[in-house]
Order: C-alpha cells, then sequence, then structure tokens
C-alpha cells in the first residue's frame, strides 16, 4: 500500500509541475518578445511578468502540498 502512495505523490508532483513549468517558459518568452518590440515597456512588462509567474508558480505548489498529503498520510 505505501508503495501505490509513492506512486501516486510521484504522479502528482510530476505532472502538478508540468503544466506550471510549460507556462512559466511562455510567460518569458512572450516577455522577451514584448521587451524586443517595446523596450520603453520594460518596468510595467516586467511587473506584470513577475506577477504572472508568481501566480503559476502557486500551482506547482499546490501539486507539491498535495503530493506531500500523498505520502504522509
Amino acid at each position: 500500500m505505501e508503495d501505490m502512495a509513492s506512486l501516486g505523490a510521484g504522479l502528482a508532483i510530476g505532472l502538478g509541475a508540468l503544466g506550471p513549468g510549460i507556462g512559466i517558459g511562455m510567460l518569458a518568452a512572450k516577455a522577451m518578445e514584448s521587451l524586443g518590440r517595446n523596450p520603453d515597456a520594460a518596468g510595467p512588462i516586467q511587473q506584470n511578468m513577475i506577477l504572472a509567474i508568481a501566480f503559476t508558480e502557486a500551482i506547482a505548489i499546490y501539486a507539491l502540498v498535495v503530493a506531500i498529503i500523498i505520502k504522509f498520510v
């Protein structure tokens, strides 16, 4: 039974981190494109990018919490 919990925890964090990883990569790529097109807007672009990355990273943290709960409960 413990092996299944370990497998479930591994899948939870693995799949749960996949989406945010892709999302953060896409956010950074689009921010760099925007900076290339309009360098004068660096401040607002950076501010919005950091905020969006924080929200995206929160999803990965939720997946980590679920994985820890699965593993230890």
